[in-house]
């Protein structure tokens, strides 16, 4: 029962960071260029947490490494946008 969880666990993992493509390709054709929408960084962030979450499960090191760092590269996108979208002279917290 445990291990038909953490399978659908890493089945969905995989399911989110597979639709961050789908996203990223239906909103550059929606626009007739090509686009990085911030869902494609929410979707990098769901997968790769659910897929880190599989692959400690799975004791796989390589798997683990791999999902860490993408991690940090994702959430690091997400605050550069987010700083980037504020009004001249508002300050950080």
């Amino acid at each position: 029962m445990t291990a038909s969880i953490w399978m659908a666990v890493g089945l969905m993992g995989q399911a989110l960071f597979s639709g961050r493509f789908l996203l990223q390709w239906w909103s550059s054709e929606k626009l007739g260029r090509s686009v990085m929408p911030n869902g494609f960084w929410y979707l990098s962030i769901a997968g790769s947490l659910s897929l880190l979450a599989y692959a400690v499960y799975v004791r796989d090191p390589v798997f683990i490494v791999g999902q860490s760092t993408g991690f940090l590269i994702y959430a690091r996108n997400l605050r550069l946008i987010r700083n980037e979208r504020r009004t001249p002279g508002e300050v950080s917290t």
